[in-house]
């Protein structure tokens, strides 16, 4: 009842086509009365039973007759007999398409030759050769009567389907995890990172014990942007803003969508000049460039809080997040369009004075 080989090849080789019959009815209702006792069954199980039967035992009844007739002229040369086995699967396998995509024509899940050819396509190579040299060995060994080489056979392909398959579920609930991370933790409008993933790395940053430039941007006068125009144009200038702001960081850096058009930002690995002269940067750059709103544009611009400073030595992450976030709203107080720094160390004054200089030099 293992799915992941089918041994019917071989059986149809050694036992012949009343053999082949007999297995194949067998071991399709042995499967049959399983699920249905486990409830496993699909409502047309008892069809599908028939179907397999006289389809496997059809096909290999094939294999059957060109074995019988080609086995003279691959004994002449090397590798002859796992030549034909490899053919004998890949001719099993085609006609056993062929069935199918009939079938699926009939019904209507087919309408094209580029549809039956992707299905076609769909068949794995390797599970083709797989079959090719299980059932050639298992075909060997039945001759031989090597029957304790048989019982391995099949435990060591039983061991090895299971083995695939407990990894490829341990694989897909991976990605399923990783996935709904992603999801919990992802911007649906902006896919950005949210405020939950930012209250996460503010844990993980707080004990780096690295220099750290805090960002708390917002656009200005959002609010008229949605009363003006509608709420579909506001959407798409946070997107605008969102991408824009994206576009100035490097792979160690974060973005956050921490509120309504409210945005943060957490440099990493820059002095408190390369900060201050990239926010300087991507308030020219918002201000210059307005979104797009199918054949329209929107100018907006935005203000900027930075604050730096050296992560568990002067304040608490959080705390340095309100610093920010005070920092912005000086900026918007200044009238909008502003940058507002300060440097959370020793040297702050020193540092202040610099962001103050450019800032006004820069306006």
């Amino acid at each position: 009842m293992d799915k992941g080989i089918s041994y019917g090849l071989s059986i149809g080789l050694f036992a012949g086509p009343l053999g082949i019959f007999i297995f194949e009815f067998v071991q399709r209702f042995i499967v049959y009365f399983n699920r249905k006792i486990t409830n496993t069954a699909d409502p047309d199980e008892f069809l599908h039973t028939f179907y397999n039967t006289g389809s496997f035992a059809l096909n290999n009844s094939i294999a059957f007759f060109l074995f019988t007739a080609l086995y003279p002229a691959a004994q002449q040369i090397p590798f002859g007999f796992w030549l034909l086995m490899i053919l004998l699967v890949i001719v099993t396998a085609m006609l056993s398409d062929t069935y199918l995509i009939i079938i699926f024509y009939i019904t209507g899940s087919i309408s094209s030759k580029k549809e039956a050819m992707e299905f076609i396509k769909s068949r794995s190579v390797l599970d083709m050769g797989k079959t090719a040299f299980s059932n050639g060995l298992l075909f060997l060994f039945l001759l031989e009567q090597h029957w304790e080489i048989i019982v391995a056979l099949f435990l060591l392909n039983y061991l090895v389907s299971r083995s695939f398959l407990e990894k490829s579920k341990s694989a897909q609930h991976k990605m399923e995890r990783d996935k709904f991370k992603q999801m919990a933790y992802t911007d649906f409008l902006t896919e950005v990172y949210n405020r939950a993933y930012m209250d996460r790395k503010m844990e993980s940053l707080n004990a780096s014990n690295e220099k750290i430039g805090i960002i708390v941007s917002d656009i200005d006068s959002f609010k008229e942007i949605n009363d003006n125009y509608n709420h579909a144009v506001g959407d798409r200038v946070i997107q605008h803003y969102a991408a824009t702001l994206q576009s100035f960081l490097k792979k160690d850096d974060y973005l956050f969508r921490s509120g309504g058009d409210e945005f943060t930002i957490f440099l990493r690995n820059r002095s408190f000049r390369e900060c201050t002269e990239l926010v300087e940067d991507m308030r020219a750059h918002v201000e210059a460039s307005p979104a797009a709103v199918e054949d329209r544009h929107f100018p907006y611009s935005a203000s900027f809080g930075l604050y730096y400073y050296k992560a568990n030595e002067q304040a608490d992450i959080k705390k340095a997040y309100v610093h920010a976030d005070n920092l912005l709203l000086q900026a918007k107080s200044g009238g909008k369009n502003r940058t507002s720094f300060k440097y959370g160390m020793n040297d702050a004054p020193l540092a202040e004075r610099f962001a103050h200089n450019r800032a006004e030099k820069t306006r």
